[in-house]
């Protein structure tokens, strides 16, 4: 019984905590950072203020654990996107379409000093990492059967990749990330 009880409590806290977490989110994208106080994130979650305070300290910390969130479910879904073909040549399209499709979704309207101080973290850089080495896993079974040149490195190739794709945040249709991905593979051809 006791387990159970853990269980129960652990799931709750889990779903106050995303609450409040998505709640400040909503906020900062119809108000701004530096407009949203604690007040608003508790009323919009819909808990006391002194509940807020036991999960945060202040709205910026809010931000980083929703920022936290975002990065790995990043993360989750080009290794899914990758998983979810066969074949070295049809993987690296599927993550470099799924790279391209979130850098194209990441791109709301920001508060600049947010930004600046969220892509700072450790956890970000990370992130970085371990989709850099996501794709280099990807280029380099793509170049194991000829799919991708083999005259230049493939960690060279990933930050070719991710750099030209990082332009699909600016983009404003399917059809033009679609054009983007099919540019960048063509720059990996043999």
């Amino acid at each position: 019984m006791p387990k159970l009880w853990n269980e129960t409590i652990d799931a709750h806290r889990h779903a106050v905590r995303d609450a409040i977490i998505d709640a400040t989110a909503g906020l900062v994208a119809r108000h701004g950072l530096r407009s949203v106080t604690m007040s608003d994130v508790a009323h919009e979650a819909g808990i006391g203020r002194a509940t807020l305070y036991k999960y945060f300290p202040d709205a910026e910390a809010i931000l980083r654990a929703w920022h936290d969130r975002a990065i790995r479910g990043h993360v989750e879904q080009l290794t899914a996107a990758r998983d979810r073909v066969d074949g070295a040549r049809d993987r690296l399209e599927a993550v470099l379409e799924a790279y391209a499709r979130l850098s194209h979704g990441s791109h709301g309207p920001h508060d600049a000093d947010l930004a600046a101080a969220l892509h700072r973290d450790e956890r970000v850089t990370s992130a970085q990492r371990e989709v850099r080495r996501l794709l280099v896993e990807v280029l380099e079974a793509a170049v194991a059967t000829g799919d991708v040149r083999a005259d230049v490195p493939p960690d060279e190739l990933a930050g070719y990749c991710l750099h030209a794709l990082a332009g699909a945040g600016r983009l404003r249709s399917k059809a033009a990330i679609g054009r983007l991905v099919k540019l960048t593979l063509a720059g990996l051809r043999p």
